[in-house]
């Protein structure tokens, strides 16, 4: 560890360094005197108290770029918020060119200080602090800026660019102010911007004052101190005093074993970081495991949640066919013990009604059928509050869509060329077949009008304990009459020859005779009513007098509707069971037992042998042998 220097310090210093070992990090390098260069710094009264740092140097032609890792207690607001004069004269030459994200459009340098500023505009921008104080108008935006708040995202990028020591840079040749370039001569270490007060403070380039002769030219620490001073020696000398001193130095006879030593330290410090590295990889790989451990944890969750879900919809679908099962037994059983007793008649069990097709569109349950024959066009009132118009007899598709009503639509009739729907919002609406279209409006009850029949040219309507009897006149209705003393809800209408039957609470009313209820219908020789208790009753038309009570259904009996022949009567009744039953009036029997809606069946319709039937799913099904 030795080199030659003239006896007296001048103005010159060597053209090209000595490079230690590239692997010991801590060695103390120097130059020799020469005449080829002379410093551009002049002396500050900087700390010499810390240890020089020092990393692989760099070639007169190239440049180390390599993080020094430095615990510094700077913020990194006091590493770029320099004094004003500092700013302008600190030199700062990037080891690569930083990206133009980070560098100030006001200024166009990198940032110093950055802050977060608000304008006119809906983004807010980021100027150095110095650049919006002094700014009177936003470039991107034309208006006044406001600073917010600092920008330590961006701080802390500008932190981590490596820059070259600034005992490594010189004025630029061009000359212009504030310019600088790497000095070939200087000091070769790059380091983080964040970091470079620590390794500045202890450079082995930092210009000092001469210890001995204060008015000698600036000297280089490195040519001043003992190479031992690392290891704890106090000497400062000039050349001479620093032979002797090298005669008597109590480390200069260890420094075999302290640059051992020094070496197996630096061992260590790389295995170190490299178990510090691992430990890290370790706790990252961790940390993502406890995360895929958490999303297991959730998946898990969610599909015990599904299959709970499912479970119990298996149990209800379950309970549902347990339900279904018991009611076809019950049929069976009670046509064997029909065929026991020898009264099964004349039913002919080819004649099975199956399911044909399924008119969807409605939002809502389906309350009300009818179908104009003529036409075969088939209406269906819903909850949605429309008519839809359903093609029977070719397209099977929506012809249209009728609205007009405020409220649920609940009855439907069709008088000549006229349909006529009641709905909740307690009116009449009156249309017309041929074009569709509304002609006319009528208020026609205080409560929602629940049922509407027609015969010889009248039209009857019901509501709560009352029926109004209107006479058609072309597209208008003339109240003639209004029956009343019913008891409740006048839930079914049929008009047959020359009497009006109501069905209301536990009462039908044949003009003013009272018989019983909930749904109604008459065949040749019969009065058919549906009840709240999921029976059926069967009256004798003249003698008035009940001759059968029809059982099957778990649910109350919504509609009934009637297919004579002259063979034989079928009678069909829908359920809020979900299913239809036919049943024989020959011989009093149900013949089959219809399910395939999802929800409760609330109306039905006949028409040339098909029987039409809608229900709570929205859906409107058709039957047919």
């Amino acid at each position: 560890m030795q080199m030659k220097m003239e006896a007296s310090f001048g103005s010159t210093f060597p053209a090209v360094p000595q490079v230690a070992k590239a692997e010991t990090n801590y060695k103390q390098h120097r130059r020799t005197p020469s005449s080829s260069s002379t410093l551009t710094y002049s002396a500050r009264d900087d700390d010499d108290g810390m240890l020089p740092i020092s990393t692989p140097r760099r070639s007169d032609s190239a440049i180390s770029v390599r993080s020094l890792h430095s615990e510094s207690n700077m913020s990194l607001r006091s590493t770029f918020s320099l004094h004003e004069e500092e700013e302008d004269t600190e030199p700062q030459v990037f080891a690569e060119q930083p990206s133009v994200k980070l560098c100030c459009q006001l200024c166009c340098s990198v940032f110093k200080d950055p802050v977060i500023t608000t304008c006119g505009g809906s983004q807010p921008h980021t100027f150095c602090r110095r650049c919006a104080l002094t700014s009177e108008k936003c470039p991107v935006d034309n208006s006044k800026l406001t600073v917010v708040v600092n920008n330590i995202a961006v701080a802390e990028q500008i932190g981590e660019l490596f820059i070259h020591c600034k005992y490594g840079c010189r004025p630029a040749a061009s000359g212009k102010p504030g310019a600088f370039e790497v000095d070939p001569l200087g000091c070769p270490f790059t380091i983080k911007l964040s970091t470079r007060k620590d390794h500045e403070v202890s450079c082995d380039y930092r210009p000092v004052r001469c210890p001995n002769n204060p008015n000698c030219p600036p000297l280089l620490t490195m040519n001043l101190e003992c190479p031992h001073s690392k290891y704890g020696c106090t000497f400062i000398g000039n050349q001479d005093t620093y032979e002797t001193h090298l005669e008597v130095c109590k480390f200069e006879g260890l420094k075999e074993f302290l640059q051992q030593t020094d070496d197996r330290f630096h061992e260590m410090q790389v295995t170190l970081a490299q178990k510090d590295q691992d430990i890290s990889f370790l706790r990252s790989m961790l940390g993502k495991l406890s995360e895929k451990l958490d999303q297991l944890e959730k998946n898990l969750e969610l599909k015990f949640d599904v299959l709970d879900e499912n479970q119990s919809k298996l149990s209800e679908d379950l309970m549902e066919f347990r339900r279904d099962a018991s009611m076809l037994n019950d049929e069976l059983s009670h046509i064997n013990a029909r065929l026991n007793m020898g009264i099964l008649g004349s039913y002919d069990p080819q004649q099975i009604f199956k399911c044909k097709g399924t008119f969807v569109g409605h939002q809502g349950p389906v309350w009300c059928l009818c179908v104009y024959s003529t036409g075969d066009l088939l209406f269906s009132g819903s909850s949605d509050k429309s008519i839809k118009v359903w093609d029977t007899c070719t397209t099977y598709k929506c012809q249209k869509t009728l609205e007009g009503h405020d409220g649920i639509v609940l009855a439907l009739c069709i008088q000549g060329n006229k349909l006529y729907s009641g709905s909740a919002d307690c009116t009449i609406i009156v249309w017309d077949i041929q074009t569709l279209q509304k002609v006319n409006t009528i208020r026609a009850h205080d409560n929602p009008v629940c049922t509407l029949v027609s015969s010889h040219n009248m039209l009857f309507s019901g509501s709560l304990k009352a029926i109004k009897v209107w006479d058609i006149v072309g597209t208008e209705l003339k109240l003639k009459k209004e029956l009343t003393g019913l008891n409740h809800w006048v839930r079914a209408l049929v008009a047959s020859q020359n009497h009006l039957y109501s069905g209301s609470y536990q009462t039908i009313k044949v003009r003013t005779e009272d018989i019983i209820e909930y749904s109604i219908a008459v065949t040749n020789h019969h009065i058919v009513c549906g009840t709240y208790e999921n029976l059926i009753h069967v009256w004798d038309i003249e003698s008035k007098e009940q001759v059968r009570t029809l059982t099957g259904h778990v649910g109350t009996v919504y509609a009934l509707a009637v297919i004579s022949t002259p063979d034989q009567t079928k009678v069909f009744s829908a359920s809020y069971d979900r299913s239809l039953r036919v049943w024989s009036m020959d011989n009093m029997i149900c013949t089959q037992t219809l399910l395939r809606h999802q929800g409760s069946v609330t109306a039905l319709a006949v028409s040339r042998g098909r029987l039409f039937s809608g229900a709570v799913d929205s859906t409107v099904k058709v039957w047919t042998c």
